[in-house]
């Protein structure tokens, strides 16, 4: 029987499914966690995928070649949420860390950061206002001005000041900025890597910086005409319209992200 032929931008989501289903084997679903898989929250400490999340994507794993989360956070606070699925690759710190079959791969060049980012996280305590929450992540440190908006241009200012002072990069984002070392490594690179040997993939993000994930994905359409790649949104009152612009589709939250998984679960 002859490959279905790839779809147009955007597609159907019934020919979006279609072709999935047809190359099932070779296929990679990667997903943002925070805004997609969980709602975000004024702590982010406090956040949990939505109780049908798990579950989804332990089905999925098992219908596609690879299900993986490709997220800003530590690969520890992944397992503390997804320690349970065996099947799921993990992604932290826009892929500085990496579980992948047991064990955590970390990005040499970021490790001599490591003191760097912790003095950093305790200057931030120090400098900016109480109501600043600093979320240290070995790695990087960011800066979350979620409950105390009206300081954003504060805090922007002070970190871009660290960043040029460190030689630091900054990575913008729904409520945050966050301060990286200067390593060449963001979700865009993941998932260039992460579809080399892939037929299709999708990617599921809601941020700035998983506007890099989908270029990735129209980027290996245009080397490869056989493969085919699914932007998918999840809508937000921050980034949702710049993330929606670059995405094939868009869906309305989290908990949307896990009844569309499932419905298209029922596809194989």
């Amino acid at each position: 029987m002859a490959e279905t032929p790839r779809p147009n931008h955007p597609p159907s989501i019934a020919d979006a499914w279609a072709v999935t289903v047809e190359r099932a084997a070779e296929t990679t679903f990667f997903f943002d966690f925070d805004g997609v898989l969980s709602p975000v929250t004024d702590d982010p400490d406090a956040s949990q995928p939505v109780a049908a999340v798990p579950g989804v994507l332990e089905r999925l794993a098992t219908a596609v070649g690879r299900v993986a989360i490709v997220s800003a956070r530590p690969v520890s606070f992944l397992r503390s949420r997804f320690g349970s699925l065996e099947r799921v690759d993990l992604y932290g710190l826009y892929g500085l860390e990496v579980w992948h079959e047991g064990d955590v791969v970390t990005e040499p060049a970021a490790l001599p950061w490591i003191p760097a980012m912790s003095d950093l996280a305790e200057r931030a305590r120090a400098e900016l206002p109480a109501q600043i929450l600093v979320e240290y992540k070995r790695l990087s440190v960011a800066l979350h001005y979620r409950t105390a908006p009206q300081l954003a241009v504060e805090v922007e200012r002070w970190g871009h000041e660290q960043a040029e002072r460190l030689g630091l990069r900054v990575q913008g984002g729904r409520m945050v900025i966050e301060l990286k070392p200067p390593v060449d490594q963001d979700k865009g690179m993941v998932i260039t890597e992460g579809v080399r040997n892939a037929d299709c993939a999708w990617y599921f993000g809601d941020d700035m910086s998983d506007i890099k994930a989908f270029d990735a994905l129209r980027a290996r359409e245009a080397v490869d005409p056989g493969f085919f790649g699914v932007a998918v949104a999840v809508a937000n009152p921050e980034t949702g319209a710049e993330v929606s612009s670059a995405a094939d589709l868009t869906l309305e939250s989290p908990d949307a992200v896990a009844e569309f998984l499932a419905d298209g679960l029922l596809r194989f």
